[in-house]
């Protein structure tokens, strides 16, 4: 038993994570002996990231998606996520206060990590959000953002942009907060489901 020390989550860890999510001490716990039980390295690699995403998206292919929001929550580029960079982004894909998921957001939509968003990165993102829609689902929308193209013209129209334009942080979050609208064409929330599925893994 040399690596009870490895099992358990460190003080000062657990106190930025409780300050910084909505998260309490014993959920907090039990999600890093259940993270160390399926990723004994303590990382979690792309391809158990999109594993994860895949289990909670069965009638849809979140493969894309599942890469975009890996990359932008993994904050030191190391091709992995550990337990706090994990906890994070479960905070900010299921919840969180609007700013940070803001700065997210637009970290997501940032592909290239210049710190602008151009018109085919906001293409890519609403890409990859449609293939996690079912296709009976699509049927269902707008006659405006049924399709991709539609949804990010939408976007990109309501930032009042040339096509070459590019967005900045400040002025996406800025937008975003000015109409729940696009708050609402940017992001593919289904936090119940995903809720769900986690309180399943807990069990």
């Amino acid at each position: 038993m040399g690596n009870s020390k490895s099992s358990a989550l460190s003080k000062e860890l657990l106190e930025e994570l409780k300050s910084n999510t909505k998260y309490g001490e014993s959920e907090l716990c039990t999600w890093y002996q259940s993270f160390l039980k399926e990723c004994p390295s303590g990382k979690i690699s792309k391809q158990q990231f999109e594993g994860i995403y895949a289990s909670f998206f069965p009638d849809a292919d979140p493969t894309e998606y599942a890469r975009h929001v890996f990359r932008s929550f993994d904050t030191n580029a190391d091709g992995t996520l550990d337990f706090k960079e994990y906890i994070v982004a479960l905070h900010l894909t299921s919840g969180g206060k609007t700013l940070q998921k803001l700065e997210w957001a637009f970290a997501l939509y940032d592909v290239d990590g210049n710190g602008t968003i151009s018109k085919n990165e906001i293409r890519e993102i609403v890409r990859s959000i449609f293939n996690m829609i079912p296709a009976d689902d699509q049927k269902n929308l707008p006659e405006d953002e049924n399709t991709p193209e539609k949804r990010a013209e939408k976007i990109w129209e309501f930032f009042g942009k040339k096509d070459n334009d590019k967005i900045s942080e400040g002025e996406f979050i800025q937008g975003v907060m000015d109409n729940k609208d696009i708050l609402r064409l940017i992001q593919y929330d289904e936090p119940q489901k995903i809720k769900d599925k986690l309180k399943e893994k807990k069990q």
